[in-house]
Formats: C-alpha cells, sequence, structure tokens
C-alpha cells in the first residue's frame, strides 16, 4: 500500500510540472564554434599574423557557430473537394398467357413483376489555411561538403505561467544569404518550423492520460 502511494504521489508531481514539448527540428539546437588557434602578440607592424582578415570578406554566416536570421514568412492554403454519384435501375416483367394442352391451366393470366432501384450520392470538401509569421535567429550546426549550412534554432519565450517555444531548421544555400546576414523561410530547404507552447494553458486543452488510457483500452 505504501508503494501504492509513492507511485500516486510521482504522478501527482509529474502531472503538476512543466514539460518541454517534444520536438522535430535537427539536432543539435545550438553548437559552440571550434577552437581558434592562438593569437600571436602584436609584433608592431601593419599586417599581423592571426589577425588577418580578405579584404572583400563580409560577414555572412558560413562556418560551424556562425548565426544566421531567418524570416519565416509562411501562408499556406490548400483545399479539395469531390463529389461522386451513381444510379442504377433494373426492371423484370413475366406473365402467362397460354399452356394449351399443358397441365397447371390455374397458372394462365399470372404475371410477374419486379423491379430495383439503387442510388448513391456522396461528396467532400476540406479546407486548410495557415499563416506563420516572426523572425528568429538560429546557429549553423554542419557544413555539408557542398558547401550548404545545416542551421538549427530555438527561442524560449515566457508569459505569465506559460512558456513558447519557436524553433526552425533546415538547410541554407549560402548564396541565397542576403546583405544583412538573413534569409526568407522559402529559401530554407528541409526546412522544420514550429510553434509550441506548454503550462496551464496548453495543458487545458490536452485529454488527461487517465481518460486516454480508458479511451484506448474501452470496446465502446
Amino acid at each position: 500500500m505504501k508503494r501504492f502511494a509513492l507511485v500516486i504521489a510521482g504522478l501527482l508531481l509529474a502531472a503538476g510540472c512543466t514539460t518541454v514539448p517534444p520536438t522535430n527540428v535537427h539536432q543539435p539546437m545550438t553548437v559552440r564554434p571550434p577552437l581558434r588557434n592562438e593569437v600571436q602578440a602584436a609584433n608592431g607592424a601593419i599586417w599581423q599574423p592571426g589577425q588577418s582578415r580578405p579584404l572583400f570578406e563580409d560577414r555572412r554566416a558560413r562556418y560551424v557557430g556562425d548565426t544566421i536570421s531567418i524570416r519565416i514568412v509562411e501562408n499556406t492554403n490548400a483545399t479539395a473537394s469531390s463529389n461522386s454519384k451513381v444510379n442504377k435501375t433494373g426492371s423484370v416483367n413475366a406473365s402467362v398467357n397460354s399452356m394449351s394442352g399443358l397441365p397447371g391451366k390455374g397458372l394462365l393470366g399470372m404475371g410477374l413483376d419486379a423491379g430495383s432501384s439503387n442510388t448513391f450520392s456522396g461528396g467532400g470538401q476540406a479546407a486548410n489555411n495557415n499563416v506563420f509569421t516572426g523572425n528568429i535567429s538560429v546557429t549553423v550546426i554542419d557544413v555539408l561538403p557542398n558547401g550548404n549550412l545545416l542551421v538549427s534554432g530555438e527561442k524560449q519565450v515566457a508569459i505569465g505561467q506559460g512558456q513558447e517555444y519557436v524553433r526552425v531548421s533546415g538547410v541554407v544555400n549560402p548564396s541565397f544569404i542576403d546583405s544583412n546576414n538573413s534569409v526568407p523561410s522559402s529559401s530554407v530547404a528541409d526546412a522544420r518550423i514550429e510553434y509550441k507552447s506548454s503550462g496551464q494553458a496548453s495543458e487545458s486543452t490536452a485529454m488527461a492520460w487517465l481518460a486516454r488510457f480508458f479511451l484506448n483500452v474501452l470496446p465502446f
């Protein structure tokens, strides 16, 4: 009995804690840049070893650990409709008019009529509209052999008792990065964009675990 009470207490404690919603973005969501070589002491010359930078090099992201801004502009609309109709009609007519020289004259004048009709009509319609806009800075977590950048990042915003999570990951072609070191989400390949929340407001819209258990096991 004591063990059962401890299990119940643990479940209640876990239910009261705010959990981080699961994610499907590329992992890890951040990474430290590799260590740089030790900078040599200045020797008074104009050119310093270890501190040189190409004359026309910009500040766009290109290495692991660099950051880049992604402008989230997602607006999708989808509509689907279908209709089907089937009609089928059949009839049978039979009668006995003459039975000369045959037994069973009682069947004379007997008639048989039969008919059938089958009609089917069906239709369906579905529509979906999603709008998501915002800005988020992500980190380059890998540089692919062809030079494309695998980026991933997360933004957490605490509002009252709730926590909002914005997560983005995908593959960015460096040629699409503008002079402000940013790129639109429409130019991100394999994009995974999430907006999730945790807290009392989000938990109130979810079915309790015990109700989900009985919903799955009950046959009716």
